[in-house]
């Protein structure tokens, strides 16, 4: 028995990640706006007792984005109708801080968050594509480091907003008729390089405090953002060395802020392929990249780096790297993994197919399944995975086969510890600050 557990959330994803998941002969065509596909997900995902269900989200889109990418749902309306079909799952949304108004966004989550009982999360994003800007009328998209600052200050103004209500705000007293106490409710009045936010929010701290912070930035802004401020980070590593590399700096940068590391989840992405058999398991791997053509596949490529149109190139040839500076000002981190990869001298074909059939670490039987997890975990390679569906039917496949392992295991929970996000990930609730500060005065 170990005394760590895993931590699985499951990223509800439609009609799939990539740009031909959806020609398989089981997937559902319309599943990316069908509510219906979304409440059986994460129904299912809540049998299997999973952390959470995200929901990613991007504001830019082009005739060679993805199926998925092309025709969704917005993060917050499928969460908030999933709150009322689920009862202990958390509700994990993207939404990005360069194009969305800091107190919409804080009344938004708020809100998800008292819907649900307490179960909301808000993964930070600053948005690398480029044609963001021109659907807010902006003039320009910020370079990188210039969204890394805004973001740092947005999260802090959306805690402030947050905060604005102490727990003993809303008085409710018929028989005086004092409904608020004016004393505990707070203006932020904000004033900052980016920011000008007066508040108060307009409705009041959820019953978890505040929804959980998630962030998925790998770059070298991204990895201090995140050691500063998340509560979970999702990444993505090729192996189990580049995993535990990343694992260590992540949780030596948390310290190094004055956090206490445990408190900090760090949820690599997986995506397991479950057979009774490997040469079962394999045959599965090979049915999806099957589905991959090779246009579709420099899409993929593209993405990357701001949606660059790699079909313009030989495909046998070198990889273009005078594109990179386009992945710098964009997705930094994917970026350089591909450079990476074109370094060795892959050509453009080969790379392109290595992003759009990726080979999972966790292909095999359920037994392997868990083997692999086991290891992850104990090597301190992740604290969990975030769970993409490889194929039509795969998540039942892993809620039946493979959890079942894991709690035998005592790897992962048998129930729900409570009904918020932060008792299921084992998180304190924050202290208002407001309250925390009349604290002080009083004791002094």
């Amino acid at each position: 028995m170990t005394q760590r557990q895993l931590k699985l959330g499951f990223i509800l994803h439609g009609v799939g990640p990539g740009w031909d998941d959806w020609r398989h002969p089981d997937a559902q065509v319309d599943a990316s706006t069908s509510l219906a596909f979304y409440k059986r997900q994460a129904q299912v995902a809540e049998r299997g007792k999973l952390d959470y269900l995200f929901v990613a989200d991007s504001v830019s889109i082009n005739a060679r984005s993805s199926p998925h990418y092309l025709n969704r749902f917005e993060p917050l309306t499928i969460l908030s109708a999933l709150a009322a079909v689920t009862d202990h799952i958390g509700l994990v949304g993207t939404a990005t801080v360069t194009y969305t108004e800091a107190f919409n966004l804080a009344r938004q989550f708020a809100s998800l968050d008292h819907l649900s009982g307490g179960r909301a999360g808000w993964n930070v994003v600053t948005s690398w594509l480029a044609g963001s800007a021109d659907n807010y009328g902006r003039d320009r998209h910020l370079e990188h480091a210039e969204r890394y600052a805004l973001a740092e200050e947005y999260l802090d103004v959306v805690q402030g907003l947050w905060d604005s209500w102490e727990d003993e705000a809303l008085v409710r007293d018929k028989a005086t008729g004092q409904f608020l106490d004016p004393e505990r409710l707070h203006a932020l009045n904000h004033k900052g390089a980016f920011l000008s936010v007066k508040g108060p929010l307009n409705i009041s701290r959820g019953p978890q405090g505040q929804p959980v912070i998630f962030q998925a930035g790998s770059s070298e802004d991204g990895r201090s953002f995140a050691a500063r401020h998340a509560e979970a980070i999702f990444t993505h590593q090729e192996d189990l060395a580049e995993a535990q590399a990343f694992y260590a700096d992540i949780k030596s940068r948390a310290r190094g802020f004055g956090r206490d590391p445990d408190k900090l989840a760090i949820v690599p992405g997986a995506r397991p392929i479950v057979a009774s058999t490997v040469e079962e398991a394999e045959r599965l791997h090979g049915e999806l990249a099957g589905l991959v053509t090779l246009e579709n596949a420099l899409r993929a490529l593209g993405r990357a780096f701001n949606d660059h149109n790699f079909s313009v190139y030989d495909p046998d040839g070198a990889f273009p790297v005078a594109v990179a500076e386009e992945g710098r000002k964009s997705n930094q981190s994917a970026s350089e993994r591909i450079l990476g990869w074109a370094a060795e001298g892959l050509s453009l074909r080969e790379i392109a197919w290595r992003v759009a059939t990726p080979r999972s670490h966790f292909t095999g039987t359920p037994e392997q399944i868990a083997d692999r997890f086991q290891l992850w975990l104990e090597s301190r390679g992740s604290d969990g995975f975030n769970l993409f569906e490889s194929l039509p039917g795969q998540l039942e496949v892993f809620v039946d086969q493979v959890v079942p392992i894991l709690q035998a295991r005592g790897l992962f929970r048998t129930e729900y510890p409570g009904h918020t996000l932060r008792e299921t990930l084992g998180l304190d609730v924050p202290v208002n600050r407001h309250t925390a500060a009349r604290g002080h005065r009083d004791a002094a």
